[in-house]
């Protein structure tokens, strides 16, 4: 099921990151701040849902290959023959149209939303991972936004863990937000941090430069 998680996030990586009908919280932009909320959602339901949505495309794209390569191989291919390049080329073109489907139809079903929610949130947490080191210094001198970057950091990691069932490292990971959230109180900043900012991003870059 890990391959085939990974499988939908490559596709949703590639449909969202397209000129057109991105979602707000998939790119960070030069002149508009992004935001990405966290929501409540029950790890159990997140998972049955994540892995409906996973096999419904998952069948998709195989259906639309196998087709698509037998059509090729009916009208182009030789009889006997390697069709191989054929066959492939039916199963890219299935990537295509895969791709093509997620990002125009399902990614706005019902059905499709805990798998969106799920990108989202890693694409969040990996845009502060890039610059953690603006990060990591700029809460060494208590600059603020770095402090919500590394609280909402802490969150959402947290929560990641927990809807992807990967709880081994959670209490490492509540030991350094506990720490953490001890900072902020002591320099009065709101720890109530649900909701990732890319401005925060420019700004402890621009601090640390």
């Amino acid at each position: 099921m890990l391959l085939y998680d990974g499988f939908v996030f490559t596709l949703l990586s590639l449909t969202f990151l397209m000129p057109k009908q991105i979602p707000p919280s998939a790119v960070n932009t030069e002149n508009d701040p992004v935001l990405f909320t966290l929501a409540d959602i029950k790890p159990e339901e997140y998972r049955q849902q994540t892995r409906k949505a996973t096999w419904i495309i998952i069948t998709v794209f195989v259906a639309l290959a196998m087709l698509l390569s037998s059509l090729l191989v009916m009208f182009f291919g030789e009889p006997g023959g390697d069709n191989f390049r054929l066959n492939l080329a039916g199963v890219a073109t299935g990537v295509v149209i895969t791709a093509a489907l997620v990002r125009l139809v399902f990614s706005k079903q019902p059905w499709m939303a805990a798998n969106v929610y799920g990108w989202q949130l890693k694409r969040s947490l990996m845009s502060i991972t890039n610059v953690m080191h603006n990060v990591t210094e700029g809460v060494a001198t208590g600059n603020p936004a770095a402090m919500k970057l590394l609280r909402f950091y802490h969150l959402g990691l947290i929560q990641m863990q927990q809807l992807d069932g990967n709880t081994s490292e959670i209490s490492q990971i509540i030991y350094e937000a506990d720490a953490h959230k001890q900072n902020m109180q002591a320099l009065g900043i709101d720890c109530e941090q649900q909701t990732f900012d890319s401005a925060w991003i420019k700004a402890v870059k621009g601090n640390t430069k």
